[in-house]
């Protein structure tokens, strides 16, 4: 399994572990690595504390992270508790896993990785990045793709994003996969190259296989596609599809692969993971959906039109009320709680919405109500945004959005 570096600051750390909570805290409270000094406040019995925890640069991570969804946070966060509160071997899971970033981290530092999500394109963008294929392995079975066999284009309608050669090796590529997994798994450099197509559907750079459109993390709909290259008067050029898949692999392994060969990953329902077995999890690290802010459909409607799954039929979590939102909270801590071994750990990462009017820490506080869960506090990660948050106009210091907060539990029995 591949490191990265700073492995002698974490051996120091392990010598910590006669009280793990006690040691976390002393370790959070005494934290100046980037020049800040943490505060430590008390807000209705629970500690909060506020530094820069992780940095806000951008690319300080390993490359194999370096893929595109909606709402998922750095990999120096998960990296900041594996550091502190797991041991090599250990299992750390993440019930929302996204695009991976948290059982990928986990694999990088040499822990098992678990995870779990309701969308189905988490188990298509996951596993083949912490067991992944060498780029001569991509490069080889991108050659034995018959390219030039493949029928021209069906879908009239995404004209609006690709030249129609380019469509075709797009189609022709689908139904391959999709034929070869009819048979059975996909083997690791399969499931590679759909990730990295997955990936490379649409965006604003040459790097992708469309013309000019929204930022990869969301695809926009075909009638606004039109619209937009109406408006900036272009036409999709041609892409050649094997050469952007395997650009982009280069760039994902240009840190090197990942080899971890004990995993488990699953697609349903936090609140029920029967997978994951009683105190199997040392640490989850993870952040539900927030209220009603993400439409799944839109966002992600040519991805999954890709890998042969209806979007409509993915149920994603979507609450408008806080309290509604509350209660699917308790239920998945609820499920944490049981996998949860005793003395581990639950780092739960949520934010301000609404323009800061709600804060939804105190409504993870409030559902752990009942449940062996100790709040250690609460770490807020304050920071100066980057140019990527700007692009949205998202300025810094503004509606509460400039901070991750994350709830810190332990399981007690």
């Amino acid at each position: 399994m591949n490191g990265l570096p700073g492995a002698p600051r974490e051996r120091r750390r392990f010598d910590l572990f006669s009280n793990p909570a006690r040691d976390f805290i002393d370790d959070v409270t005494r934290f100046s690595d980037f020049g800040g000094r943490t505060v430590v406040e008390t807000v209705d019995g629970v500690p909060y504390f506020t530094n820069e925890f992780w940095t806000s640069r951008q690319r300080q991570a390993h490359r194999i992270h370096e893929v595109s969804y909606r709402a998922c946070f750095k990999p120096q966060l998960p990296a900041f508790f594996i550091e502190r509160l797991t041991r090599p071997g250990d299992v750390v899971h993440d019930p929302f896993m996204g695009r991976g970033t948290t059982p990928i981290e986990a694999a990088i530092l040499g822990r098992v990785p678990y995870g779990n999500d309701i969308n189905p394109l988490s188990a298509a963008m996951v596993p083949p990045r912490v067991e992944t294929p060498t780029l001569g392995q991509v490069a080889r079975r991108l050659s034995d793709i018959p390219w030039d066999e493949f029928p021209g284009h069906d879908r009239d309608d995404l004209l609006a994003f690709y030249h129609p050669v380019t469509l075709s090796k797009i189609e022709g590529l689908r139904a391959w996969l999709l034929e070869r997994e009819a048979r059975g798994p996909l083997d690791s450099v399969d499931s590679w190259i759909r990730m990295v197509a997955i990936n490379r559907l649409t965006g604003h750079s040459p790097g992708f296989l469309s013309v000019y459109t929204l930022p990869p993390n969301q695809a926009t709909s075909v009638e606004r596609q039109i619209g937009i290259n109406e408006k900036r008067n272009q036409t999709p050029p041609f892409r050649d599809v094997p050469g952007i898949v395997l650009k982009k692999s280069k760039s994902l392994l240009g840190d090197g692969g990942v080899t971890c060969h004990s995993h488990r990953f699953t697609t349903g329902p936090s609140h029920d993971t029967p997978a994951i077995g009683t105190g199997e999890v040392s640490l989850t690290v993870t952040s539900p959906p927030f209220l009603d802010i993400v439409s799944y459909e839109s966002d992600n409607w040519l991805r999954c039109w890709f890998i042969g799954v209806d979007p409509a039929t993915v149920n994603l979590s979507k609450h408008r009320d806080v309290g509604d939102w509350r209660d699917f909270v308790a239920a998945t801590l609820k499920e944490l709680e049981r996998v949860t071994k005793v003395g581990g750990h639950i780092a739960f990462e949520v934010g301000e919405v609404r323009n800061g009017r709600v804060k939804l820490e105190e409504n993870v506080i409030e559902a752990t109500a009942g449940l062996s869960l100790d709040i250690l506090g609460v770490l807020v990660n304050d920071q100066d945004f980057t140019k990527t948050s700007n692009c949205w106009g998202v300025s810094n210091n503004v509606r509460g959005t400039n901070s991750n907060r994350i709830v810190v539990m332990r399981r007690v029995r």
